[in-house]
């Protein structure tokens, strides 16, 4: 694992050049170097180990690297045979070893043991298809100083992160945003749309990051820039598509079908096996997160490691204190088991550090956690694997079980469910109320991921700026198109896997582990796996109120029952209590009237949400704890607006 970064600037030579010109200039360092110099220092995080770059007239790359696999070859930048071709590379090939052999056949040389050197000779042989080949976790970019071309693509469900941004003409990219932030062109804007966004998804969800002219490179896609043209060029290549097979109609042959879900249940067990075992390639030790729910317990059970790592809140058993039950696992499956129980203090300490690493605010509490278990784990392993991306890919979610329970009252006319809305609505918060409500709305109208925090009305009574954001459901119209021929729970899902697995999931998990150098490997998000899971239909995964049925039974055969029927809890925070504690209200009172705070919000709708009316109502806490991070998050990057906020 590691960082990158770098910069294509502009020109308009001819593209014929010389093999000097290819070779990196030589002598003192040059203002090329001091710029690369300065971006790589942000991001030593992401790679302590060593740090090197390359340099031409044309190109500047960067390299911070956390040593892994092929520990002692296993630098780069790293170039072909010629010269010609540079790669920058955060992440891991599973399957290097298998194109090593398929390339070498073809007739390429290699000069390393690593994964990294299959992509720069990959490339060679397949040109922009090269992502077709791969099975992994990647964020790399090559460059081609003959063509003057660069070539980068992020993986299949956004486990790296890549960022860019056009300066002046200049194409910068990096690991992390900060490290763009670095850049000495870059002009630092807040965008306010991302803002309005964040407000109801409670993470960044646009393509534009919170800062404006920094993009985020959507998962599953690539890019292509040519220096001559300042043309970008950014292209998809992988859709996650649900294809459920198995038919659940009436006169299906009860037989046959449980044959099917047995063959079903058979495939998914294997493709897990598989690529847990496939995500232990290391020269290093690796161990594993465990929270004691159904998904990282199946990834023990079946890892080959001997260590795991927990973190809760209070000394007592609780859903917020996870610890005793996943000692109690460890012990049966003989792992040495690592507990780290964190006090309120620690947790309000930790918030400004956790959204520095984070880069944009972030609304999602369980990223403090996730803040200290990877700490944990970095004590003792550099790598662990962790079980993100098995609600996603299984149905895990309890929302996904809606569709279910509001079948029989969406039977009713459309008419009379509105009327009934209306007046719910109006009555205070009451057992019942949001099932009569959202029963009203479609899928597309209801559910725009598995977060829901303000409606495009409270968020624009809560802002004092005016943005042109579109509604959420205007947002999320194109992808709720392309699923319209699933049902309402695989819609929901598909909804999941485009934006809140990567904004959310895989982002807190990628800079959290990060900022403690540590890198987590995510065995269920494997292409095999998603082989497997496209295709199990609704029935298999939600049954009743029971969220990843099918899922469920498959890690029943390698855990006790109990642990695979488990409810998801996902290293929770008891953020009511911290919230409503005298260190709580402190934060609170200092962040909500900052000069932040009084230059976007509106203050009577602040003091709403905090007394939980108004736009307050329903998940009020959470609401509450998306404002207070972006405003802690505005302070860190944006101080100096602050003061000028102050001296007027």
């Amino acid at each position: 694992m590691c960082g990158i970064c770098g910069f294509i600037e502009q020109t308009r030579t001819p593209l014929h050049i010389s093999q000097e010109e290819i070779l990196p200039p030589s002598g003192s360092a040059s203002t090329q170097d001091q710029i690369l110099e300065h971006m790589m220092a942000t991001l030593v995080h992401r790679g302590p180990d060593q740090g090197q770059t390359w340099t031409s007239r044309h190109a500047a790359l960067g390299f911070r690297r956390l040593s892994i696999i092929d520990i002692e070859s296993g630098m780069q930048p790293l170039t072909n045979e010629t010269g010609d071709k540079v790669l920058v590379f955060n992440g891991e090939i599973y399957n290097y070893q298998e194109l090593r052999r398929e390339l070498t056949a073809a007739g390429h040389r290699f000069s390393t043991q690593g994964d990294s050197e299959v992509l720069i000779h990959g490339y060679e042989e397949w040109g922009e298809h090269l992502t077709n080949h791969l099975r992994g976790m990647f964020a790399f970019a090559i460059w081609d100083e003959t063509s003057r071309q660069i070539y980068a693509a992020r993986d299949f469900f956004g486990i790296k992160p890549f960022y860019y941004a056009l300066i002046n003409g200049t194409f910068v990219f990096a690991s992390e945003i900060k490290s763009i932030l670095a850049y000495p062109g870059y002009e630092k804007k807040l965008n306010e749309e991302a803002l309005e966004q964040y407000l109801s998804f409670q993470y960044s969800v646009l393509d534009e990051t919170f800062f404006q002219g920094i993009y985020q490179l959507r998962p599953g896609h690539f890019l292509k820039f040519r220096q001559d043209t300042v043309v970008l060029e950014l292209r998809r290549y992988f859709t996650p598509e649900l294809t459920p097979q198995l038919s659940h109609a009436p006169d299906k042959d009860a037989d046959a079908e449980s044959l099917c879900r047995e063959a079903l249940k058979e495939q998914l067990d294997n493709a897990i096996q598989e690529s847990v075992h496939t995500h232990m390639i290391a020269d290093v030790e690796v161990g594993t997160f465990l929270s004691g729910g159904v998904d990282s317990s199946l990834i023990a059970a079946e890892f080959t490691g001997d260590k795991s790592f927990t973190v809760g809140f209070g000394s007592d058993p609780s859903r917020y204190n996870e610890v005793p039950l996943a000692q109690e696992l460890s012990e049966e499956l003989g792992l040495e088991h690592n507990g780290k129980r964190i006090s309120e203090r620690e947790f309000w300490d930790a918030v400004p550090e956790v959204l520095y690493y984070m880069d944009e605010p972030f609304g999602d509490p369980s990223a403090v956690a996730l803040y200290f278990v990877s700490r944990e784990a970095a004590r003792k392993v550099r790598v662990v694997v962790s079980g993100e991306g098995s609600d996603e890919f299984f149905g895990g979610y309890r929302i996904y079980c809606e569709p279910n329970a509001l079948r029989g009252y969406q039977k009713l006319p459309l008419s009379l469910r509105k009327a009934l809305a209306t007046l719910a609505s109006h009555l205070p918060n009451m057992k019942g109320r949001s099932f009569l409500i959202r029963g009203s709305k479609t899928v597309e109208e209801r559910y725009i991921g598995n977060v829901n925090l303000f409606t495009e009305k409270e968020r624009k009574r809560l802002l004092k700026i005016r943005t042109r954001a579109l509604s959420p459901q205007k947002l999320l119209e194109e992808d709720y198109r392309d699923s319209r021929h699933l049902d309402d729970a695989s819609r929901m899902q598909y909804i999941d896997l485009l934006h809140w697995l990567p904004g959310d999931i895989l982002r807190k998990a990628d800079r959290m582990s990060m900022a403690h150098s540590l890198e987590v490997r995510v065995p269920y998000l494997d292409r095999k796996v998603f082989e497997a899971a496209r295709s199990l239909p609704s029935v298999c995964k939600q049954k009743g109120q029971v969220s990843k049925e099918l899922f469920r039974q498959v890690a029943a055969r390698h855990l006790p029952w109990d642990t695979s029927q488990r409810k998801k809890l996902g290293f929770p925070v008891p953020l009511g209590a911290f919230l409503g504690s005298a260190m709580g209200k402190e934060k609170l009172a200092e962040a909500f009237s900052s000069p932040a705070a009084k230059k976007y919000f509106q203050p009577e709708a602040l003091k709403e949400l905090l007394d939980g009316k108004g736009c307050g109502q329903g998940r009020t806490n959470y609401k509450i704890w998306t404002i207070y991070a972006f405003l802690t998050w505005y302070k860190i990057y944006f101080p100096e607006d602050l003061k000028a906020e102050i001296s007027l």
